[in-house]
């Protein structure tokens, strides 16, 4: 195994400890929340946190990506890195006015959010405050393990402070709320490690934040319409179908998410050293060590289905197996999407056609979507059927864009 090799394995191993930590949270407190709360009540906190999801890819604006290409390529320069570092966050302080903006539109015309408007405001400042915090740069430094520490010492603090305090319905307030507090504690911890390395936050000018969005626009573009796969459902679920069914499709896609968060430090992982190396072997290499995993945790989803739901959620979400079966397909073929998208072909510059690939397979996700609600067949099952297409067209794009670049990768 050469250096570039170890970095990779370190920096995917520190990840891992973080999104099992963000699988083993969920399986303390969503069986809690769904316990103690209504079905009805639970959508609540179901649907604003899909909404947060589409703040979430805003103010991150792609710059997990952008901005983990320019810390690598400072080459250890730490004016040039805390320079940086002060654009991005620069930047996301800037998108933090024009989301809120758009947030308050979206208040108005949307009466679950409306409704719940103290509990919308709290989850969207949970979500500034942790998108302050600069994974970029410790990404970029192979300083994974400062990523996995702020994020475990965040769950924490809003775990056990949920099972502590919150008891009931009426105290859904709680929730953001502890959030909240924990991202603070995690934010201070980054800007800790930051001084630590030597590193100082540099003040930048207007122009040159606003020079980093242009820079960073291509991944965003290509990370919003990635999240039509998901929130998109979600919101539209909570439009045109009853709270019930947002709880049972919210639940089915946290089991997803959290499974694809098992891909995420994978790709992660093995995105700088491909930034360096690009070497297709190296990835040919990991998706073939990567994929019987997957296939035979795929297997094990479909005949465990009703005991995983009845274990985490509760008996009463034990309708919801037949989707979460549907939705299993997803969940095998969202791995390779995800490897020989960003880390396969961004270091080779093809994040443009990366991006086209995302737009594609959105748009036919978004004309599905509203095609399904037209012909009246706008049900959880044929939603997931839709979102399982989508994915394996996402795949063959991708796949077809690596074959064709094949002779730019160094080996």
């Amino acid at each position: 195994m050469n250096i570039e090799e170890k970095k990779s394995t370190k920096n995917i191993s520190m990840l891992y400890i973080m999104n099992i930590a963000k699988m083993v949270f969920p399986l303390f407190t969503l069986p809690y929340l769904t316990r103690i709360l209504q079905v009805e009540t639970y959508a609540i906190v179901s649907y604003v946190k899909a909404v947060m999801q589409y703040v979430h890819i805003i103010l991150m604006f792609g710059f997990g990506n952008s901005a983990t290409k320019m810390i690598v390529r400072a080459n250890g320069d730490k004016d040039e890195q805390g320079r940086i570092t002060g654009g991005v966050l620069e930047a996301k302080g800037i998108l933090s006015g024009f989301t809120l903006a758009g947030l308050l539109l979206l208040i108005l015309f949307i009466p679950l959010l409306r409704e719940n408007i103290a509990y919308t405001l709290l989850a969207f400042l949970n979500i500034v405050i942790t998108e302050m915090v600069a994974d970029f740069l410790f990404r970029g430094v192979d300083r994974m393990e400062v990523i996995t520490i702020r994020f475990m010492i965040s769950k924490i603090i809003s775990t056990v402070l949920t099972f502590v305090f919150l008891k009931n319905d009426s105290q859904i307030l709680m929730v953001p709320l502890f959030d909240i507090l924990g991202s603070a504690v995690a934010l201070l911890v980054s800007f800790h490690e930051i001084k630590k390395m030597g590193i100082r936050i540099r003040t930048v000018k207007i122009s040159y934040a606003f020079e980093m969005l242009k820079e960073s626009a291509v991944y965003f573009f290509s990370n919003m319409a990635t999240t039509a796969f998901g929130a998109l459902n979600t919101i539209l679920v909570g439009i045109f179908a009853t709270k019930t069914d947002v709880s049972y499709w919210s639940n089915c896609m946290q089991l997803v998410t959290a499974v694809q968060g098992l891909y995420a430090p994978i790709n992660s992982g093995v995105y700088p050293t491909m930034v360096r190396t690009k070497s297709f072997k190296f990835l040919k290499k990991v998706f073939f060590i990567v994929m019987p995993v997957v296939i035979a945790g795929c297997i094990f989803c479909y005949f465990a289905a009703e005991f995983i739901l009845a274990t985490i959620f509760g008996v009463q979400y034990i309708p919801a197996v037949p989707v979460f079966r549907m939705l299993i397909p997803v969940l095998l073929i969202s791995f390779p999407a995800m490897l020989f998208g960003w880390p396969a072909l961004d270091p080779i510059d093809k994040h443009r056609e990366t991006t086209i690939t995302t737009v594609i397979s959105a748009i036919v996700q978004v004309f599905g979507l509203f095609l399904l609600i037209l012909t009246k067949h706008f049900t959880l099952i044929n939603i997931a059927v839709l979102r399982g297409l989508t994915e394996i067209l996402l795949l063959t794009l991708r796949s077809s864009l690596c074959f064709r670049y094949r002779n730019e990768y160094l080996s």
